[in-house]
């Protein structure tokens, strides 16, 4: 029991620091965005698990770590939309202002049916299936506050320091569109 806990913790950490390091090489400035917009989804969901308190039992992990998963999930559609703004040819604040308003409804379509089925487990369920819709509602309502807010807050910061805002820092520049002089 507690060797398997344990086992699955650093199971989940592991896929954490690979999912950080492929953000960080897929996404560039964006993936390290995210990659603190998941680091402070970890702290509050931790925080939330020791307010509440949460006992971290197998399911519960593995709620934890399909939570992760949607979180990045979310942070990857705001910023493939705006990769594909800025393939148009949009400016980088434009593209991402028009990449978060895109992405909005994808992201709470499937948080929201994903929280509808953590309450059905929750409510039907017994002791190992609520801990799992527990920790899976947890995390994917503060999956949609990080990757709305926290995301968001992160790059409008950084879009104030001129250094940064470079197209080429969100997408390779091969998949600019050339400009013509």
């Amino acid at each position: 029991g507690a060797d398997n806990i344990k086992r699955s913790l650093i199971a989940s950490l592991s896929g954490l620091i690979l999912v950080a390091t492929l953000m960080i090489i897929i996404y560039r400035l964006a993936g390290l965005v995210a990659v603190i917009a998941l680091s402070l989804y970890s702290l509050f969901n931790i925080s939330i698990y020791t307010l509440i308190p949460v006992t971290l039992t197998l399911p519960g992990i593995a709620g934890f770590i399909l939570s992760i998963g949607m979180a990045v999930d979310a942070n990857v559609l705001i910023f493939e939309r705006v990769k594909d703004e800025l393939r148009r040819g949009n400016t980088l604040i434009r593209s991402i202002e028009s990449g978060f308003s895109q992405a909005f409804s994808s992201i709470i379509d499937s948080h929201l049916t994903t929280l509808i089925s953590c309450i059905a487990l929750f409510n039907l369920g017994t002791g190992f299936v609520k801990g799992f819709a527990a920790t899976l509602g947890i995390g994917v309502a503060l999956s949609l506050f990080t990757a709305l807010t926290c995301t968001r807050s992160v790059l409008r910061f950084l879009m104030t320091y001129q250094s940064l805002r470079i197209p080429s820092n969100f997408i390779s520049s091969k998949q600019l569109p050339k400009t013509s002089s």
